[in-house]
């Protein structure tokens, strides 16, 4: 019997020209798979085969873990006392075995057998065929659609396959067996059965990977796509930047005739891009990033990483774009929260500002309007400039004295030190149920106190736009923390 599992071994090894060690493998798996039914509950079972004369053995084992963390899986597992009662220099995460009867093969149904067998070659041969693909180091799918599988494609390339999710398709784009497709190789991910490598079509990596594969200025290192944002199959944009000044970036990235940028246009079903030069200036690089429009002027908001951007009636629509898509992929593509306004709403908005911030200063300085426009006009808007800029800044204000300078620095200390103190006792009201509320940090709930939410019931009760509007949160973070507040009052209805 011993002589007819090698010969078994070989013929198998050659026939589906796998590896021997991985066919004996396969075996020890089919064997430890019998041997486990001759006992109750889910005990581990080694076997080991012979790799010269096919003799075999099986054996029982336990895996030691620490005393502290107790028995999880009490059929596998053996505690570190226990196990070193046997072997004394045993360690946490080794085994320890008993050698135990092995079955016969024989005795295990020949049909079960062989197809645990066959499709533990099988997985093997998956495994080194998905290896031989990776290790190209390719980034682009290239294949050919399959079928259909629950709305997700399987894409063939070879004999290996990859998965193209809908959620990863380009909206409206119809994708038939036996069309031609290229897709990005997004994960591989090995517990998915048939086809474990995910692809996308949609994700702004593979704009960057095609252009990459039109522009070979991009492979010399001599041009830089910096960033790249997208509304799928409709329109994008992406950055460049130029490590060569002989090289005009979005000049090569077009290409003779818009022959480069057609290709990649061509193959994401008619998506238009827009190339921008990428700059180290926030400002620039927005204003640059909203193309076509002209832009009058931009403020730049650095603690919010918000621009207010101001252009003419005339550019307005074009700065928005259609439902907002020229703005949101602007943004997208600088990573800066972008306000699109026209001038009277600027100068609104400015006014109400600076509005905000004499009466800041007329209260809690306790001046007239006249210093407080004087503060404002050389630049101040908040009391921590007014207390800790260095004094010569402030010095240098024609209309103050070197008297006033210190006497608007001391109340502007003593202001700061009062807030503070009235937000601590604001921060102390607010119950444990919400400051033990999961995703709530300290700098949101102080934001929360100073709103007057106190409780868990009250941030619950507050629309998105609301909390928004207080923790300067995005959309998504807003309801997510929403939905967790109101959690409790769906298990009180259970």
């Amino acid at each position: 019997m011993n002589r007819e599992l090698l010969m078994l071994v070989e013929a198998i090894s050659r026939e589906k020209n796998v590896e021997r060690d991985v066919v004996f493998g396969s075996v020890e798996a089919a064997l430890a798979q019998a041997a486990k039914k001759l006992y109750q509950g889910e005990v581990d079972i080694r076997v080991a085969i012979d790799r010269d004369t096919g003799e075999y053995e099986t054996f029982r084992r336990w895996h030691v873990v620490p005393d502290e963390a107790g028995l999880q899986l009490p059929e596998q597992e053996i505690l570190l006392f226990e196990a070193k009662e046997q072997i004394p220099d045993v360690e946490v995460d080794e085994y320890i075995e008993e050698s135990v009867e092995s079955v016969p093969i024989g005795r295990i149904g020949a049909m079960a057998a062989k197809q645990v067998i066959l499709q533990k070659i099988r997985d093997a041969e998956r495994e080194m065929l998905l290896n031989d693909f990776m290790s190209r180091g390719e980034k682009i799918f290239s294949g050919t659609v399959k079928r259909m599988d629950k709305g997700d494609i399987l894409v063939e390339s070879g004999r290996v396959e990859g998965r193209l999710r809908r959620s990863e398709m380009i909206p409206k784009e119809n994708l038939r067996n036996g069309d031609r497709v290229r897709a990005m190789i997004m994960e591989v991910d090995l517990t998915l059965r048939g086809a474990p490598i995910l692809l996308s079509r949609s994700a702004p990596e593979f704009m960057i990977e095609l252009f990459s594969n039109e522009v070979p200025e991009i492979e010399q290192g001599l041009l830089e796509i910096k960033s790249c944002a997208r509304d799928p199959g409709s329109r994008a944009k992406i950055a460049v930047l130029s490590h060569d000044k002989r090289v005009d970036p979005i000049g090569t990235c077009v290409g003779v005739r818009g022959t480069r940028v057609n290709a990649v246009t061509n193959e994401l079903a008619g998506e238009r891009v827009d190339i921008v030069l990428w700059s180290e200036d926030p400002a620039q690089f927005v204003i640059g990033a909203l193309a076509p429009a002209n832009v009058q002027s931009i403020v730049v908001d650095e603690e919010k990483h918000a621009m207010d951007v101001v252009v003419d009636e005339e550019n307005l629509a074009i700065a928005i774009g259609r439902g907002g898509q020229n703005v949101r992929l602007a943004s997208d593509l600088t990573g800066w929260k972008i306000n699109i306004m026209d001038a009277a709403e600027s100068a609104q908005k400015q006014a109400e500002e600076t509005g905000s911030t004499r009466q800041l200063f007329m209260e809690k300085l306790d001046v007239d309007q006249e210093i407080a426009d004087i503060l404002i006009e050389e630049g101040f808007t908040n009391l921590e400039e007014v207390a800790y800029v260095p004094i010569q800044e402030m010095l240098d204000i024609e209309s103050f004295d070197e008297d006033t300078v210190n006497e608007l620095r001391a109340r502007a200390k003593d202001a700061l030190l009062t807030i503070e103190i009235a937000r601590e006792e604001q921060v102390d009201a607010v119950s444990q149920d919400l400051r033990d509320l999961e995703g709530l940090t300290p700098e949101l709930i102080a934001k929360l106190a100073e709103a007057g939410i106190q409780s868990r019931d009250d941030l619950a009760d507050l629309a998105v736009d609301e909390l928004t509007a207080i923790t300067q949160q995005s959309e998504d973070e807003a309801r997510a923390l929403i939905v967790k507040a109101r959690e409790h009052w769906f298990a009180d209805q259970e």
